[in-house]
Parts: C-alpha cells; structure tokens; sequence
C-alpha cells in the first residue's frame, strides 16, 4: 500500500468562504507525511497542471497556511476548465501525464464541485489506462450545496448563514418607512435551491421574507406578481427571495427574459444574474410602488467573516481526510459527509466512486418546499441549523481583517 511520491492541490470552479480551509486540511496532513515527498499547489486548478505553474507548499510560513482557515476565495487560484474526452483528443491528458512524471506527482487532490469532480474523475481514469500509478482524490466544495452523495457540501453552511443573516438586516431597513416597498433578492443557485431556502431562517429572527421561490419549481412570472400585489396590500411591504435559477414551465431561466445572449462558460453554463431586476421593473409597472432589486452576487460565497464554525471544521476535515485516505491506499473516490443518525448533530466522513459524482446534481427535496409553492417546511430547519452554528475565529489588522499571503514560490 505503500507509496512514495510528491503531491498536487488544486481548487477549482466557484470559491466559497471555506475553500481556502479545505487547502489548510491538506497542506497540514501532507507535509507531515512521510510518504509525501513534496506538497504542490496548482496555479488556477488544472490550468496550473497544464502550464506548469505549481508552487511548493512546502516553503510557505506555517502561520500564513494557519490563516487560509479564515481567508475566503481561491488562494491559489481557480478556473473553469473542460477536459476534453480522451478518446476525443488526449493532448490535455498526455500534458498532465508529462507534468506528473517531471514532479513524480503521486497524489492529486483536486478541491470542486460537479464540474470539478468530472475533471478528477477524467484524470483518474486516465492515468489508470496508461499504468501511471497516482491516487486521485476529490474534495467536495460548492456554496449551491448541488453535489450528489455527500449530506452537505463544505461551503454551503457559511453561504446559508450569509444569506440568513443578510436578509434579517435588509427586512430591518426596509420595513422602517411608513410608506410602503418591495424588496426582491436574488441568490445563487442555478438549478437547485438551496441557498434561496436558507433566507427562511431569517424568520427566526422575527424577519421573515413573505415569499421564496426554488428552482425546483415552476416559475409563473404573472402569478408571481399577484402575489406579491396581495401581500403588498395586506402588509405595506413585500419582501421576496428567488433562486436566481427559477425558470417557467418551458425550462426557460427568467433571467433570460431581460438578457438573451448571456455568455455560457466553458461546461455549458450561462452566467446567471439578473431575475431580480427584471422582476422589480415588472412589479414597478404593474403595482407603481416602490421596489428596490437586490442581487447578493459573489457576496454570498466570500463573507469570510460570517463563515459557521461547523463548515470551516469540516471543510480542514475533508482536506485532511483525503490525504489520508490516498495515502492508505485509496483512488478515484471523492470525501463525502454522513450526517450520523440521532438527535445530536455529527457529521461522518465516506468515501464515494468519483464516476458516481461526476456532473450528478442533488436538488432541494420538494417535499421540504410548502404546498402553496412559496416556502419552505421545517424539516429544511433541521437540516440546515446545524450547519451554520458557531462563529470561526477571524483575524482583525488595523480594523480590517487580515487574510493569507502566500508567497507562492515556483517549483
């Protein structure tokens, strides 16, 4: 089981607040193995495999890595970047090939989300065809908490939190006129609702937003708005939340009503944004009050300093709990979260076949989503609380904080 080796890190896709903790978990379990020779990091993911931009790890000061637990985005750098199939064209594959055996590269780790787990998956596959012995393990990461398999996804928790808390302090200012408004937000998730759920725990704060709309559903923009007329003339004020991936019933994303020709990346995807202010000129126009549009954006995935404490742990854990499964002699999988059963929240770690996970996406359970189709039901309370307890500590320079700084020494 035995094998000696350097490794690669790299993180790619959407970074949340808790990606950067992910990387700590990592770094500390591999530099104190053994069995790893050398720990690299990839310059913007794959892309930094490809071009041969890899940083030794190994040189960083101990306390700057300490401090990645508490510093948001990529450290090292993301992409968004398509292998192709090999069978199609393999020069990305014999590149990585070439890069592995210059570095002897015998661990990879690659931290993501669904599209991040088809490119580990890929290079796992590939690698195995040609007898370069290498183990590959996925670290799960996406805010959109999409990823088949695992209860939870580290960075969810933090962005849910956020966006909890976010709404709570907006339904504050927007409620303290005497005349009336609607407020429309928009939150991350492209086809799953996850995040524009989690504004429902603002209600436990006694802020509440009167509507929310998921993915998951249908959206109907007229009746959207006759709900949001009823509301405004029953309560002075409207305060709705809607995934920014809603879609009618023909499966078109509202946020193409306003924008047509909106850019697609390199997995097919079009970039989103925008349903909330397509919604408020409707809403303008239909009931001539005021309505103020407001899009959390990337907000949503680098609030560092309202990150849980229960995602950070969790996401060093996934770092860490990689490392030692490859090491152990494990390939191709990707490190899940089990939540234990009982009433006291625990979270287990399991290992899931990477062909599994790969571009599989996990939605909002309909039956969580309350029968008029605006909210959401307890059991989502239950899920969600736990993961968005406790405060991480945050380090604070001159009233500002004070993230990672990387030197970033070339290999």
């Amino acid at each position: 089981m035995s094998l000696k080796g350097a490794c690669i890190f790299g993180q790619s896709g959407g970074p949340t607040s808790v990606i950067n903790a992910s990387a700590y978990g990592v770094f500390r379990e591999a530099l104190k193995d053994p069995n790893i020779t050398r720990v690299l990091g990839a310059a913007h993911g794959i892309k930094g495999v490809l071009n041969d931009q890899l940083f030794d790890i190994g040189k960083e000061d101990p306390a700057e890595l300490e401090l990645l637990k508490s510093t948001p985005s990529s450290a090292l750098g993301s992409c968004r970047y398509k292998l192709k199939n090999p069978a199609v064209d393999d020069t990305d594959y014999r590149r990585i090939l070439e890069i592995f055996k210059k570095y002897d590269v015998r661990y990879f780790f690659y931290n993501g989300g669904n599209d991040s787990m088809d490119t580990c998956n890929k290079v796992s596959k590939y690698l195995l065809s040609q007898g370069y012995e290498c183990r590959v393990i996925g670290i799960p990461k996406t805010i959109d908490n999409d990823l088949w398999g695992t209860d939870h996804c580290p960075g969810y928790g933090s962005a849910a939190k956020y966006i909890a808390v976010t709404c709570a302090e907006i339904y504050r200012d927007a409620t303290v006129y005497d005349t009336g408004a609607v407020t429309i937000i928009e939150a991350m998730g492209r086809n799953a609702g996850w995040l524009t759920a989690a504004s429902a725990l603002a209600g436990l704060s006694g802020c509440a937003p009167d509507l929310i709309y998921l993915p998951e559903l249908p959206f109907d923009v007229d009746s959207f708005i006759a709900r949001v007329k009823q509301c405004y003339e029953e309560k002075g004020n409207c305060i709705a939340v809607i995934s920014e991936g809603v879609k009618d019933k023909d499966g078109v994303f509202i946020a193409e009503y306003a924008s047509k020709d909106a850019a697609a990346d390199a997995f097919g995807h079009k970039q989103m944004g925008g349903s909330a202010a397509y919604l408020a000129m409707r809403v303008k126009e239909a009931l001539g009050a005021k309505v103020r549009p407001i899009e959390f954006s990337l907000m949503q995935r680098c609030a560092a300093h309202c990150a849980s404490r229960t995602d950070v742990e969790e996401a060093v854990r996934m770092g860490a709990e990689a490392v030692r499964a490859a090491v152990s002699g494990v390939t191709d999988k990707m490190v899940a979260i089990r939540r234990a059963e009982g009433g006291t929240y625990a979270a287990e770690t399991q290992l899931l076949e990477l062909t599994a996970v790969a571009n599989t996406e996990k939605k909002f359970p309909l039956e969580w989503i309350t029968p008029d189709g605006a909210g959401v039901t307890e059991a989502f309370f239950d899920y969600v609380l736990p993961l968005i307890a406790g405060e991480n500590p945050y380090c604070w320079q001159n009233g500002l904080p004070r993230f990672a700084q990387l030197k970033k020494v070339k290999a």
